[in-house]
């Protein structure tokens, strides 16, 4: 265990509701956005002379818990490269931000149709044992993808409320790090954010949690690192969610 809870971080088990992200918590499908986003830049950086190429760090650095257009201008503007939007549907084919974006998409659900989605044990565990205690659930995920994901890894059956990028859109939430999607699930449970606790492995999804007034913030490290997500405002960090059992 990386760090772990104690008196000075209150205990999940004081809660009553968990909010997780869903991309690197409960699934492993963080893996798969990052192959997915490298794709996509390798092949459009190729066409762009004397553009540094994609590294490891972009998606942590540009990408990681934002919402897919967002990554894209983000990353963009790490390159000094600006691009027009193009229509919210735009050509994948199309080098516009949203011609990118869907792209991207298309790699990978591409990948996740191919392989499937297995969900962390830890994860299960871990809801099993929320829901053992009476705490109700919901899932926070930027990804517009996020109902196919849960369903894909057999987990749509513990989530009666999902805010992932279609909802934010359709209700005008901005997307992570503002704290406002999470706050929209609080509601949604009927609860004040002060008795969620959020659940997150991105840097903008803690910052997220960090900004609201929640119960706690914990962090899972996928690759993060422990000390990134304690400074974005982590209560606590973990490598596996069943280390808080």
């Amino acid at each position: 265990m990386t760090e772990t809870a104690n008196s000075a971080a209150p205990s999940w088990t004081t809660a009553s509701a968990i909010l997780f992200d869903l991309d690197g918590v409960l699934t492993p499908t963080a893996v798969v956005h990052e192959r997915a986003w490298q794709e996509l830049f390798d092949g459009f950086l190729a066409t762009v002379p004397g553009a540094p190429g994609y590294r490891e760090s972009d998606y942590f650095d540009h990408i990681d818990g934002k919402p897919r257009f967002d990554g894209v201008r983000d990353f963009l503007a790490s390159r000094n490269i600006v691009l027009p939007e193009g229509p919210l549907d735009d050509d994948p084919a199309h080098n516009t931000v949203h011609g990118l974006g869907n792209r991207k998409n298309k790699v990978f659900n591409d990948i996740v149709a191919a392989g499937g989605v297995k969900p962390y044990e830890g994860s299960v565990r871990f809801i099993d044992a929320a829901l053992a205690r009476g705490l109700q659930v919901a899932v926070v995920s930027s990804s517009r993808n996020a109902p196919a994901v849960l369903k894909a890894a057999g987990l749509s059956d513990y989530f009666p409320v999902v805010v992932d990028g279609v909802v934010a859109v359709t209700e005008g939430l901005p997307g992570k790090p503002s704290p406002a999607t999470y706050e929209y699930a609080a509601r949604l449970l009927g609860l004040p954010a002060s008795e969620c606790v959020v659940v997150e492995d991105a840097v903008s999804g803690v910052q997220a949690g960090s900004a609201g007034a929640f119960h706690s913030v914990v962090g899972v490290d996928r690759g993060a690192g422990r000390q990134t997500l304690l400074a974005a405002g982590a209560t606590l960090v973990v490598n596996d969610l069943d280390e808080l059992l």
